[in-house]
């Protein structure tokens, strides 16, 4: 089996989350690490910056290379791409994790966080993969992971909350074209999707108590993309995946470890069935 010894992989939106549970995750096998987000100094309501993060990630066994990004802006993602190729020789692996939540019908959506949400899901995600594309060519097994729900065209998906289902089905589509794209260069473009909402940041801050009792430890998410990041990148690409299901081919089907309060049934993802 392939492991994350000594890989480089840029995570975007990694200083709480799903997103530093993923760099824990991986840094337990020796990887370089690199932690992106906005917040560079304590914040009132949210937990832990690039740099605490970053500690983290070297406690767990990594190497940590902490970076502020907005993913919405170009000429950072390209510094960023720069920084890391100066100092760690390449990139092997993208993670689009950072997201933008808001979930508001049509009337209940300005246009401001419509542009929030595209620009941090759907545009970023295509930005950073095209920024990190030619570097992942020269890569031995490299992987962009787009934490992303399988797409289906039904109306129910969309209708109360437009804007957030297209700004992250615009990062699926991503997955379905690039993987395609990339197919001969070698790069696997996969999605993952939580099978349960995940307790987050976003779910205790946004949403009642009793939706982050029943939700899952990010940790279910964390230990399905290392599992899909240490397969072969020209066996595995285009697939929609969900963290159960990727679990399951490892022989894992008691997922009650993951549940935040015991006695109580996690609650199924909105974009499942």
């Amino acid at each position: 089996m392939n492991t994350l010894k000594n890989k480089t992989i840029l995570i975007t939106g990694s200083t709480r989350g799903i997103g530093l549970e993923m760099a824990k995750r991986f840094a337990q096998d020796g990887a370089n690490i690199i932690i992106t987000g906005k917040t560079t100094e304590k914040h009132d309501s949210l937990p832990g910056t690039i740099y605490t993060a970053a500690e983290e990630v070297v406690q767990a066994g990594g190497q940590a290379l902490p970076l502020p990004l907005d993913v919405r802006d170009e000429k950072q993602i390209e510094q960023v791409v720069d920084q890391i190729v100066q100092k760690f020789g390449g990139i092997d692996i993208l993670v689009n994790n950072a997201s933008a939540i808001s979930l508001t019908n049509t009337l209940n959506t300005p246009l401001k966080r419509f542009d929030l949400m595209m620009g941090v899901n759907a545009r970023a995600t295509f930005a950073c993969s095209r920024a990190c594309a030619l570097h992942l060519m020269k890569a031995s097994n490299p992987h962009i992971l787009n934490m992303s729900p399988p797409l289906s065209m039904l109306a129910r998906w969309f209708k109360d909350h437009l804007a957030y289902t297209y700004s992250k089905y615009g990062m699926s589509v991503c997955t379905l074209g690039m993987s395609a794209e990339f197919k001969d260069a070698g790069i696997a473009v996969n999605s993952l999707w939580p099978q349960t909402t995940i307790a987050t940041s976003a779910i205790k801050i946004n949403f009642p108590p009793e939706l982050f009792a029943a939700s899952r430890d990010p940790l279910i998410v964390a230990n399905a993309a290392y599992w899909i990041l240490t397969q072969n990148s020209r066996e595995l690409t285009g697939q929609f995946l969900t963290d159960e299901e990727v679990l399951a081919k490892t022989g894992e089907t008691d997922f009650t470890r993951y549940n935040m309060m015991k006695g109580v049934t996690p609650m199924r993802d909105l974009f499942l069935e």
